[in-house]
This record gives structure tokens, sequence and C-alpha cells, in this order.
């Protein structure tokens, strides 16, 4: 994402940079277009989406890291660096102490679906086919430690089922891959999915967060079936750490602004996704909360990145 500038009358002229460290489709790239959309039309000026994929994520995220702190170079990612900071056992950065958190933007519930070949309908069937068929059922995700494979790894902890993950670079080709039949489930974000289930392109089965979402209000939860059962996924706003505070303060009053805009908010919704308005401090707190969270899904799985992502 990069602006010309954070205001009618520009902090200071220059050229903006930010990244999107997955391929255009998932939860990253679809919350980024659409407050790149409002803060272009908010502040009079044009916001840029990079996609830098590779590494799980960390490729973009370093690339934010080490750039001036001068608020021109901007991060939209979520859930994943929180994964990152357990899954890989050296990074070249350290995420809670590298990034600025300016704004969080929206939480996602994942959708667990099946390619309609697949001859299940419910969470219990599926269940029972899996245990049927171990090792034989595949589960796409947009990478190793990506929310979706937290998420199925989760799943597969709390039922014992045996499937085989398939890494891909972003949830947008585990999607394409999906409709094509080349993998069975997937546990992805609803935002790069909700389209395709719509359609009845995809089956949805269940829904990961707590309660239903409205977006699907048909679908039942997997805690309904799996008692406990919850995950979702977060996107944010970050600059590398020692930005000004008033390019924070300016990104984070902008964005909340469009997250109570009810055109957006309308936005997210269709989307499946609920706004997440809130300071500095607040998104900091959720960063490192979902840090411990998703480190005791890794460590229990024993899930590892793989050398090329």
């Amino acid at each position: 994402m990069s602006p010309a500038s954070l205001g009618r009358k520009p902090i200071r002229r220059g050229r903006y940079a930010s990244s999107v460290p997955f391929a255009p489709g998932g939860a990253n790239d679809i919350a980024a277009r659409l407050i790149g959309q409002w803060l272009s039309e908010r502040l009079g000026q044009q916001f840029l989406i990079e996609n830098r994929t590779g590494g799980g994520g960390n490729i973009g995220i370093e690339a934010v890291v080490r750039a001036p702190a001068d608020g021109y170079t901007l991060l939209v990612v979520g859930s994943t660096a929180a994964i990152n900071a357990t899954l890989y056992e050296k990074l070249n950065y350290n995420f809670i102490r590298d990034i600025a958190p300016s704004a969080s933007i929206v939480r996602l519930p994942h959708v667990m679906q099946v390619n309609p070949s697949v001859p299940v309908t419910t969470v219990p069937e599926f269940i029972a086919y899996a245990k049927a068929n171990p090792g034989k059922i595949s589960m796409g995700s947009g990478g190793n430690g990506s929310p979706a494979h937290v998420t199925g790894e989760l799943f597969k902890m709390m039922t014992g089922v045996n499937l085989v993950h398939v890494p891909y670079r972003g949830a947008g080709p585990a999607i394409t891959d999906l409709l094509g039949g080349q993998i069975h489930v997937t546990f992805t974000d609803m935002a790069a999915s909700i389209a395709y289930i719509r359609a009845n392109r995809l089956r949805a089965l269940a829904v990961t967060t707590a309660t239903r979402s409205e977006a699907l209000p048909d679908i039942p939860t997997i805690g309904d079936f799996v008692p406990g059962f919850e995950a979702s996924q977060w996107v944010g706003l970050h600059a590398p750490k020692n930005t000004p505070s008033e390019i924070i303060g300016k990104l984070n009053a902008e964005i909340n602004a469009g997250l109570a805009d009810p055109k957006l908010r309308a936005r997210f919704a269709d989307l499946g996704g609920s706004v997440l308005a809130g300071s500095p401090s607040d998104f900091e707190e959720l960063i490192a909360d979902d840090t411990k969270k998703s480190g005791k899904v890794i460590k229990f799985s024993g899930a590892k990145p793989v050398a090329k992502n």
C-alpha cells in the first residue's frame, strides 16, 4: 500500500510503498485493497498494493522491518506474523520488537470447506470419512504456518484425523486447486472463498468461530460438533519500528474512521468479517496474545516451515 501523503497537507513529499506478503485473493490482500481504497478517497492520494510473496510471509515482512522508519513503507499482515514467531526457529527479525502496530482492521472467520466431489455434507461425516481413509485426504492452506494451516492442525489435534497438508503460496492458489479437485479440504479465511460457497462451487461444512457467521447464517460452527473448537484470523496495518508517532496516529485515526463507515463495514461483513477498530496499544496487545495462543498449536503439532514456501 503506498500513499503519496498521509493527509491533505503531506507530512513530506515522496513515494510510499507497502507490502502484502501473500498472493492476491486472501484475507491480507482483500483487507489491504479495501482500506487502500478508503484511504485514497479520504486523503486524496493514491494507495498501491504490492504483493511480495515467499518465505511464508517473511520476505514481505522483513522488507518492511528493514525499511526506513519514515511512514512511507507500510505492511498489511495478520495472524501469520504471530504464528511465524514460533513456527520458525530463527528469523532475521522479531515482529513484536521490530514492527509498530498502527491499526487493526478486521477479524475473519475461517470456513471448513470441501470440493463437492468429497462425499460428505457435515463435520461428523467428514471426520468419519477421514478416519476411514487415513493419510489419503489432502488439506490445502496458504502455506506452512499460515492461519489456515494452524486452524487445520487444531482440527486434527482435536479430532484425531490424519490429513495430509499441502501448502500453497497464499489462500488464492489453494482455493483454485480446491475448486479443481486437486485437494479435498481447506480451512481458509472466509473472504477467499465465500463467493464460491454462495455459487455452490464449494461445499461449506462449518465456520471456525465460536458463533455462526452472519455472512453464512445457515452454516454451523465446528464447535457444534467438536466442543471447544474456535479459531479466527485478524488483519492489520503496521509500520517499521520508530515510525513517528504522528504518522501512526494519523493512520490509526483514518482507518478507524473507515471502519465506522457503514458502507465499508458492510463490505467487510459481506466477506464474513467484523471490523476491529482500536488504538495502536490495543492492537499491540492482540498481537502478543495471539502469538502465545498460536505457539501452543504449533508446538503440539510439530509443524515446521519448508525450505522454500
